[in-house]
């Protein structure tokens, strides 16, 4: 395998935009960060057993723990790799990051719709008519700051076999705007370097609306949908004609991509959030909006004729607070009167990015909308806001609100298939110079007590209540060893990485059917606090899971639940229902088992 260093050069991807465009301070403050630390071997091991207990059969646990003594040995292949994972740790920024962008991004070739770019819900707006960030503190610790100068005007650039990133913050100047499938070049600067106030911004929407009536046109957009193996051939195709290749280019190059949609399905109240989520997450498939998209662009804002609106952004440069920061931004903006004057100067008319359709170029587009059409249809998307109570509950029993909704999750789980199962829920390594993610195992023996013990009639609720505790408490130990870089699943992925660029056999940890099913997760989950009410949403990450994104907020709960219709053991409204159900039961039994006095 080509060493992830070299190859990442090219693409700019983890490397900060240039120098002369971010701030000294900023600099120095990354540099300042405590590098992504490698856990101790022993460790890692000794932890990775115990995340197995409450997801493995009593065989299958054995036979893993044989192989888990056999790996960490004195002497063995895991010291081995452990030394060279060290050594990779002194000599780069972050062991992780690049690797983490390929395995996880760039490598991965299923549609980046549905499969690995979020969407995002904003509150339904009623439309009648260069600073430096600060850095951000968790627990009093100062985190990276790089994801927000890799969100804008930035691009994923299909390949044939491995996508990269490109990154254009020293020189963009323009937005794209698509309306009706058509894309358009906005510039958003005046020529004396001011931003367009939002009147000015307004003339050129309307003009580019205008210009873009027709609804006949073949959406180039929807290529961008499609398995990222047939996108790059379907690229490289697009790529021959000359006017084709200026206007991706343009695209790529752009700030950001604002998509004015046209109609959304009609649908009851109560099912418009669930129905906003589908046309932020994918467009709901070629006859209504997907075509109106680049879902390569990183950052896509949409915006509905009916005023619903939000964001769908690629995966592969940020997570998902920094993205939601920004939106929370963009909105309390919106909200503040502007105080700018509308310079009286003629704007110059938005530039239409043409594109020439071959026969060729046609029938990717057929296939792509048929492909697009068939994963529309196949998911299952639930927004519901939970009403009865937030963060207020949990944080007056003293406990992690987050770790009391994991816990309700796990129930939830639990009640419908009477058995545990491998849970994912992102933790954040920013307090890391270039840190990304690693995995919280919401599903551990605390977790399993708790749930198991729940409906039991026997059991007395005081032992039900301080089973509740444990689980709680177990998983706010294991969120705070993975935000400070003690987790499993990131260093297990690094001693592996380094077996491969090494040239050396896969250790047995990894061929283990127990490895396999580690990583099966049936609950792909993710908490993404905003001040804004909204809600991001995702799908599966297994074709038998469900993807559960939540918002905490102080007095309400918004839940976006998803999974697949051709699985017929999952049902995203069901598990919304179990969730609300199980949240609400672990109140009461809080509220109704009294204290033991101390």
């Amino acid at each position: 395998m080509a060493k992830p260093c070299g190859l990442m050069k090219s693409c700019h991807l983890v490397k900060p935009v240039s120098a002369a465009r971010v701030s000294g301070r900023y600099l120095t403050h990354q540099k300042g960060l405590p590098g992504l630390p490698v856990p101790p071997l022993q460790q890692t091991c000794e932890r990775y057993v115990r995340a197995l207990e409450p997801i493995l059969e009593v065989d299958e646990l054995k036979q893993t723990r044989e192989l888990v003594a056999e790996f960490q040995k004195a002497g063995g292949v895991g010291e081995r790799l452990q030394r060279s994972l060290e050594k990779r740790a002194q000599n780069t920024e972050n062991w992780l990051s690049e690797w983490w962008v390929l395995v996880a991004y760039l490598d991965y070739r299923l549609p980046v719709v549905v499969h690995s770019s979020p969407g995002l819900v904003l509150p339904r707006m009623n439309f009648s008519d260069n600073e430096t960030l600060p850095v951000e503190y968790l627990g009093g610790k100062p985190l990276c700051m790089n994801q927000y100068y890799e969100v804008l005007s930035s691009c994923r650039i299909p390949g044939l076999k491995r996508d990269s990133v490109v990154n254009h913050a020293k020189t963009s100047k323009h937005i794209t705007v698509v309306h009706n499938f058509q894309f358009f070049a906005l510039e958003v600067y005046n020529s004396d370097g001011t931003p367009l106030t939002a009147d000015q911004l307004c003339i050129q929407l309307e003009r580019i609306c205008s210009a873009s009536l027709q609804t006949n046109v073949e959406p180039v957009g929807i290529l961008t949908t499609q398995h990222r193996d047939s996108w790059g051939k379907a690229y490289v195709n697009l790529s021959k004609d000359k006017t084709n290749r200026e206007s991706v280019s343009a695209i790529q190059r752009s700030i950001f991509t604002l998509c004015l949609d046209g109609a959304m399905p009609q649908v009851s109240d109560e099912m418009l959030r669930s129905c906003a989520a589908v046309q932020m997450l994918h467009g709901g498939g070629s006859q209504w909006n997907s075509g109106n998209r680049w879902f390569d662009k990183t950052l896509q804002f949409i915006i509905g004729e009916d005023g619903v609106c939000g964001a769908n952004y690629e995966h592969a440069p940020a997570e998902g607070p920094p993205i939601v920061a920004l939106i929370d931004h963009a909105v309390e903006y919106t909200r503040k009167p502007e105080m700018a004057q509308t310079p009286m100067v003629p704007l110059p008319m938005p530039q239409k990015l043409h594109f020439n359709i071959t026969p060729e170029i046609k029938k990717d587009i057929e296939e792509a909308k048929h492909a697009m059409n068939i994963l529309a249809q196949d998911l299952d998307m639930m927004v519901t806001v939970f009403g009865h109570f937030g963060k207020n509950v949990p944080k007056a029993h003293k406990m992690s609100p987050d770790a009391f909704i994991q816990m309700a999750l796990q129930l939830a789980y639990y009640r419908m298939y009477q058995r545990c199962c491998a849970t994912y829920e992102s933790a954040s390594l920013r307090m890391f110079r270039l840190g990304r993610t690693d995995t919280i195992r919401s599903a551990s023996s605390a977790s399993a007590a708790f749930v198991r013990a729940f409906d039991d009639p026997s059991k007395p609720n005081t032992e039900k209540v301080d089973l509740m505790e444990k689980a709680v408490n177990a998983h706010r130990s294991y969120t705070n060893m993975a935000i400070t870089g003690q987790a499993i699943d990131r260093h297990l992925l690094g001693l592996k990485m380094v077996a491969v660029e090494e040239k050396l056999s896969i250790p047995d940890i990894y061929t283990d059917t127990a490895y396999a099913k580690a990583l099966h997760y049936k609950l792909s989950t993710s908490q993404v606090p905003s001040k804004t009410d909204c809600v991001m949403c995702f799908g599966p990450v297994s074709s038998d899971g469900y993807g559960v994104c939540y918002n905490p907020m102080n007095d309400h709960i918004n839940f976006a639940v998803s999974s697949f219709n051709t699985c017929k053991e999952t049902n995203a409204a069901h598990l919304a229902q179990a969730v609300e159900g199980a949240l609400l039961d672990m109140r009461t039994l809080l509220e109704q088992t009294p204290k033991a006095k101390l």
